[in-house]
């Protein structure tokens, strides 16, 4: 298992080793102990999600507010995703960059994002499963959205916009400018 900072540094891409012969491939998608030497701590995972989407399908920009913010492990199943974190701490070096990563079912590729920062995705295949750990459950009272369109943040979707799907919540979200938002220097992770 290799980790590899994006350039903004928090957000890490993991890619797993894959063995595969004639007969598939076997992968390990989770190791506790490896994440923990790489971040030097550990992160509680206490809930595993997965949505089934067709092409098109843009979820996010979500998060949470302290002290329901969140950490996400994310990974495609089957298919294949534009992954997008971006960061909203107040102060960062990098506030308001995003980084954006390809995940398929294909190079393995998982994200680990921290809290601070906002997380969508856009779906680049149809039937695509999309999976993720989180170590805090949701709470509707601390839910909160970036636009996906917001001019600031300049997100190339890769998705042309009239063949996007959004939900009519995702649809709502405020700009950057007017987001509630977490200050720089709060604990990532833990």
């Amino acid at each position: 298992m290799q980790f590899i900072p994006t350039a903004i540094p928090e957000v890490i891409i993991i890619e797993p080793k894959v063995f595969g012969d004639e007969r598939g491939y076997f992968v390990e998608t989770f190791r506790q102990d490896k994440l923990d030497a790489f971040l030097g701590f550990k992160i509680d995972f206490i809930q595993d999600n997965e949505s089934k989407s067709s092409y098109g399908v843009l979820r996010g920009l979500h998060y949470q507010l302290a002290p329901a913010a969140q950490t996400k492990l994310v990974r495609v199943i089957k298919g294949k995703v534009l992954d997008i974190a971006v960061d909203i701490r107040v102060g960062s070096p990098t506030f308001g960059r995003h980084v954006s990563i390809e995940l398929s079912e294909q190079n393995k590729r998982q994200i680990l994002v921290p809290r601070g920062f906002a997380h969508g995705f856009v779906v680049l295949e149809d039937d695509t499963v999309f999976a993720y750990k989180v170590d805090r459950y949701y709470s509707p009272e601390h839910d909160r959205g970036l636009a996906f369109d917001d001019k600031v943040l300049a997100i190339d979707w890769q998705v042309a916009p009239e063949r996007l799907q959004l939900s009519a919540k995702d649809t709502q979200q405020p700009s950057l400018d007017d987001a509630e938002l977490f200050t720089y220097g709060q604990a990532l992770y833990v």
